[in-house]
């Protein structure tokens, strides 16, 4: 089954995403250096799948299931015949068509049987593939070296497909398969969504085991997700802490088209290694809990969060809200009193990276040179925050 998932995400990844060399060729040197994988031009192929699984029960219908998520056409010729003959076909059929990828999915094999092994030697002789992958299991540590090696002596191949690395296993199986069987890894499976495939980079995944993450990949799969315009409104927005429920519900939907949280928090430098997949479980629940309240505001108190934090109505929309998300009083308080800190946080961020606000736009100037660095002016603006006295602060109902 797993083999069968990577042959659509194989042929998704050819179809949208690949990048064409010949368009990177006609950049010049500063514009490749400055420009993201997932933003280069894209080759765009014409895919055909061809099912030559003809062992395993429904491995025709899971392939033509995975076909039509991802539009492309699955060829097939039924259980009764031959694969050799399958393949053959498919490539006739992709030379009149117009198709100019071919991805053949035939049986896996968990150890080297002669007589599986001869009908895949016929396969290839048959249609002369450019490309042989053999799917790895990452979860098979190093035995995943030794199984690369014994197919590759029997049949040969061209690399190897390593699927399951946003599981427990950092990848040292990466290691091993080349060392071992000398043979290059081309893809990687960081996910079970059908776009949860990536060109395999050695450094990253150098990076990856050592417990300093992937900001690369994060970052391209990020800017997958959002334009250059949408990073910016939302970085401004960020910096005047105008960020709101509707941005948050948009951040969400992002993080989660990027991947299980468990796979984008490995990315960051020394999470990897801090936090288990049941912790990251609990996140996605609160996520959702807060999701489900923010479904249960009105479009007013969504783009306005003042509305429930500030002001005088406050108490009476969260205990609204919270019902109508069946949740508890308590939960709407937690999360405003979360999203206040979260807003609170990313303006203080934004400004120190140097995004936020100046002074002549009505930004704080005593706060720029504190947040410099500078001890004496963090001291002044500290003893100035106290004269004001106690009792200044703005709670619910407060306006």
């Amino acid at each position: 089954a797993e083999k069968t998932t990577a042959a659509g995400k194989l042929a998704l990844y050819l179809k949208e995403r690949e990048v064409d060399p010949n368009a990177i060729s006609e950049l010049s040197e500063e514009e490749r250096s400055k420009t993201l994988a997932s933003r280069l031009p894209k080759r765009n192929r014409k895919v055909l799948l061809a099912a030559a699984d003809v062992y395993r029960p429904a491995a025709i219908e899971q392939l033509q299931i995975l076909g039509k998520q991802i539009d492309v056409e699955v060829f097939s010729m039924g259980v009764d015949a031959d694969p050799a003959d399958i393949a053959k076909a498919a490539v006739e059929k992709a030379k009149k068509e117009g198709f100019d990828t071919v991805v053949v999915d035939t049986a896996g094999r968990q150890v080297v049987d002669e007589e599986l092994m001869e009908e895949l030697r016929r396969v290839k002789k048959t249609v002369q593939p450019d490309e042989t992958l053999l799917v790895v299991d990452a979860m098979t540590g190093q035995a995943a070296a030794s199984l690369t090696a014994s197919f590759d002596s029997a049949v040969g191949i061209t690399g190897a497909l390593l699927t399951k690395l946003d599981g427990d296993s950092r990848g040292g199986a990466a290691v091993s398969i080349r060392g071992v069987s000398g043979k290059p890894i081309k893809f990687v499976g960081v996910g079970e969504k059908t776009a949860d495939l990536e060109p395999f980079y050695p450094d990253r995944m150098a990076s990856r085991i050592l417990g300093m993450g992937d900001v690369i990949s994060l970052v391209e799969k990020a800017s997958m997700e959002v334009s250059d315009a949408d990073a910016a409104r939302m970085q401004e927005k960020m910096a005047k802490a105008e960020f709101d429920f509707d941005d948050f519900t948009t951040q969400s939907k992002m993080v989660s088209k990027m991947g299980s949280m468990a796979g984008v928090a490995k990315m960051l430098p020394g999470l990897g290694g801090m936090i288990d997949n049941s912790q990251m479980a609990q996140v996605e629940k609160r996520i959702k809990r807060s999701e489900a309240m923010i479904c249960s505001m009105t479009k007013r108190e969504r783009a306005n969060p003042e509305l429930l934090l500030t002001d005088k109505t406050g108490r009476s929309r969260i205990t609204r809200i919270t019902k109508g998300a069946g949740l508890a009083f308590e939960d709407g308080l937690t999360f405003m009193s979360e999203f206040q800190k979260m807003r609170t946080m990313m303006s203080r961020m934004s400004k120190q990276a140097g995004m936020g606000v100046s002074p002549e736009e009505g930004g704080d100037a005593e706060m720029v040179p504190a947040m410099a660095g500078n001890r004496n002016a963090r001291r002044a603006a500290k003893k100035k925050g106290k004269k004001g006295g106690r009792g200044g602060g703005m709670g619910f109902g407060a306006r």
